[in-house]
């Protein structure tokens, strides 16, 4: 039931007849993934207490699960439709927990055994949860059955070892391709070892994570720089294919008076020079602008660099003495994570909403002194179109001996000459490409994650890694991978939910104190949930692959189900009232069998706000209500391109 509206003094009812489509969007969680994973499935399973089975299930079509459950900026919380009753199931927090447990960190092989573990566990879990096309487990076993044929002989080089990079070449592998990473930093991973911060993301969950994916056979050349140690041209004469997967690592600089000045930095460049050891020497008063995650984690690691250098201080004197973070955005309206900005509150950064730079100044050596801002009155317009607004007669001047800029990204393609390697550029400086296959003009090169499509999440660059595999699978076999639906439901006897699941509040996350996060760099904030809170957290999910069924043919309209409803989800309306779209009306007309509309009855459900209690079903004194438990397996099968 997706709506109701009143034509010609009717109220009419706005319905849809569920088909494979349908039950699929219901697992809300699945459907807002770019990887699909079954985030209801890994819950459940964990409420259920088995976090084997939730940790296959996680990291089923994600080979960077354990990233993920540290730093994903998950999409599949905000369309969790628990959110609807109270506060969204907390999914990176529970995956986390099973990754700990389960993960490449958490093996003593570091790893290197994990993907047999997995063939394994998968014979131990035999009944599938809700499997997308490009889940891991399925993929295997269609290789192994010889549905989908390996590659024999073939190369691809891939640019760049982040999360893209990363997820391209773990799917490649499988395949098997022979694949090499050309990174142009020390360190594998890209932003995730020079970019995200250590209290984040541990460097040893980084390491076990690439790890898995060197096992698999792929190979890694690191500082190396495409375009200084190699070029282009030899790198598409070494291999079948090249994958260009550099991320937004260059931060964009302000276009103001001043802008010049020595002590102004980006901060995507300082946060990876602190990730290598090399931090520049700040002064005592640094200004942060921006308002998104990355200027968080541009000021937290300043304050956190306090502690470093005064331990390198036998005065202990040096250091940091403010971090204003100074954004466009007001309060309600910055892009940050609402995390970043409580835990940045306590710790210590000086938050400015609501203001825009105007000028940097400097001293008559060049150095900067200080910023002038003027009061941002309004940053989207009324169609939510960027159209700052300000007011130039409120100013202010925050002085300060370094400025950090944090007010968006870009990518260097310096190694490409669009004439010589004869690839196509747009204006805006990318490489013309399908953002969903990354294919650009020429065929044997691909491009993916950041520079496909722009700044985006960890986990779209993982999805795309993993599609554009696919294409280069494709484009170099002549075979397409496609895949074939199974779908199933299947009746749940003596259906039941934990004891007051409706009405439990979300398991905060325990993070250490303040004092103890800003002794250094890696000092994990977020301490993780303990097993009971785990459960707990787990407990409050809806389960929504379970599902009210209704056979027509036993109910006796006795609205039951109806009157014992807590969410008031059901309704019975006469059948001329409901409208709806494509099959709607010949399967209406099929069910009522010539009987009028106006003497037919139907019962509509509202899915938005059913909580899965069953009542329904358990009121029904025909056994019309079952609840169903939906089930999927898209398996993955080759066709001939």
């Amino acid at each position: 039931m997706d709506g109701a509206s009143v034509t010609a003094g009717i109220e009419t009812i706005a319905a849809r007849v569920p088909d494979f489509g349908y039950w699929k969007e219901q697992i809300k969680c699945q459907a807002a993934c770019p990887v699909h994973t079954d985030a209801r499935g890994y819950v459940r399973a964990v409420a259920a207490g088995d976090d084997e089975l939730a940790y296959l299930i996680a990291r089923g079509p994600n080979p960077l699960a354990s990233v993920c459950g540290r730093i994903c900026g998950a999409p599949c919380e905000p369309a969790c439709r628990r959110g609807d009753l109270d506060k969204p199931i907390a999914i990176r927090a529970l995956k986390r927990f099973v990754c700990d447990r389960f993960g490449p960190e958490a093996r003593a092989d570091g790893g290197r055994g994990l993907i047999e573990f997995l063939k394994d566990a998968a014979r131990r879990h035999p009944d599938p949860p809700c499997r997308d096309g490009e889940e891991l487990l399925p993929l295997l076993q269609s290789l192994l059955s010889h549905d989908i044929p390996l590659v024999e002989g073939r190369s691809v080089g891939i640019i760049g070892s982040g999360p893209a990079g990363l997820a391209a070449a773990h799917d490649l592998a499988l395949l098997g391709f022979r694949v090499t990473i050309y990174e142009m930093e020390p360190v594998l991973a890209g932003m995730l070892s020079v970019g995200v911060p250590e209290y984040r993301l541990p460097r040893d969950l980084i390491r076990a994570e690439v790890d898995v994916i060197l096992e698999m056979g792929v190979a890694a050349a690191t500082n190396c720089e495409i375009g200084k140690d190699l070029t282009l041209a030899e790198l598409r004469h070494r291999h079948d294919a090249v994958i260009i997967a550099v991320g937004a690592k260059r931060s964009r600089m302000l276009p103001i008076p001043g802008a010049d000045a020595a002590g102004v930095l980006g901060g995507v460049e300082f946060l990876r020079d602190v990730s290598l050891g090399q931090a520049p020497r700040l002064g005592d008063r640094v200004v942060v602008i921006g308002g998104g995650n990355v200027a968080y984690d541009v000021g937290r690691t300043v304050l956190r660099q306090i502690s470093v250098d005064a331990a390198r201080t036998a005065l202990r004197e040096s250091g940091v003495r403010s971090v204003h973070l100074c954004s466009l955005e007001s309060l309600d309206e910055m892009p940050a994570d609402d995390v970043e900005i409580l835990e940045g509150d306590e710790e210590g950064i000086i938050r400015r909403n609501s203001l825009g730079p105007v000028e940097i100044m400097k001293s008559a050596t060049g150095h900067v002194t200080g910023i002038v801002f003027r009061k941002c009155l309004r940053v989207y317009d009324e169609n939510r179109r960027f159209a700052p607004l300000f007011d130039d007669s409120a100013r202010e001047a925050i002085a300060c001996d370094t400025v950090l800029l944090s007010i968006g990204q870009g990518v260097d393609l310096g190694f490409v000459d669009a004439e010589r390697d004869r690839l196509e550029v747009t204006g805006r400086g990318f490489l013309a490409c399908d953002p969903e296959t990354g294919r650009t003009n020429a065929p044997d090169v691909f491009v993916s994650g950041d520079l496909a499509y722009g700044p985006k999440l960890l986990i779209h660059a993982v999805a795309s890694g993993k599609k554009v595999a696919r294409a280069v699978y494709e484009q170099v076999t002549g075979r397409g991978l496609s895949h074939k639906d199974v779908e199933l439901h299947l009746a749940i006897a003596d259906y039941e939910r934990e004891d007051g699941y409706e009405t439990k509040r979300r398991v905060p996350m325990s993070t250490a104190p303040v004092a103890e996060r800003l002794r250094s760099h890696g000092v994990i904030v977020e301490s993780g949930y303990t097993e009971a809170q785990a459960r707990s957290e787990a407990s409050r999910c809806l389960d929504c692959g379970v599902n009210t069924i209704f056979d027509g043919d036993k109910c006796i309209l006795c609205g039951g189900c109806v009157d014992v409803c807590p969410e008031l989800c059901l309704r019975i309306a006469s059948v001329d009232r409901v409208t709806g779209e494509g099959r709607f009306a010949e399967i209406v007309d099929l069910q009522l069998g010539g009987i009028p509309p106006e003497a037919a009855s139907a019962i509509l459900k509202d899915e938005t706000i059913c909580i899965r209690c069953g009542l329904c079903a358990a009121r029904c004194p025909t056994g019309a209500i079952t609840m169903e438990r939906f089930r999927f397996e898209e398996i993955p099968t080759c066709l001939t391109a």
